[in-house]
């Protein structure tokens, strides 16, 4: 079966770009693990929430690729040889990708009782005000030349 693309279009041309994203956030969206939340902490501060149970610092990357956050888990193999009855606890790798806003900015990581929190924030623009000066085409200044005579 074909799919057809919303931006297949002749009259959206060079929308790839959105195409493509939207295939990741559909991608993601449809993968369960790990689970999270995504709660607004202020006005303009927002906070995601990883359950990562097994999880160390050392074994959670997270970055900021192009306009993509991007948060990667890969535990380290046990040097021990265990013998599981139950293994209820998952312990596989994942990459979780969240597309980012325009200007929201990434302010830290912490891992704390088995969550990994990443904390985000758009900055409040500062508005800027800029005076340009304004010239006149009347106003324009020449420069004279004088011959004095000496003897006089």
């Amino acid at each position: 079966m074909t799919r057809v693309s919303v931006f297949s279009s002749p009259l959206l041309l060079g929308f790839d770009h959105i195409e493509r994203v939207l295939d990741r956030v559909n991608k993601t969206a449809a993968e369960g693990y790990p689970p999270y939340n995504i709660e607004q902490t202020g006005e303009h501060r927002l906070r995601i929430t990883l359950a990562v149970a097994g999880f160390c610092d050392e074994d959670l990357s997270v970055n900021v690729e192009d306009n993509q956050l991007v948060i990667r888990g890969k535990q380290h193999n046990d040097t021990t040889n265990r013998i599981y009855l139950h293994r209820g606890i998952a312990a596989r790798q994942f990459t979780r990708s969240f597309v980012l806003a325009e200007g929201i900015e990434v302010r830290g990581a912490e891992i704390s009782n088995g969550l990994l929190h990443v904390d985000l924030e758009r900055p409040v623009p500062q508005p800027k005000v800029t005076q340009v000066k304004i010239k006149s085409a009347a106003a324009k200044t020449t420069t004279k030349t004088i011959d004095v005579d000496p003897n006089t």
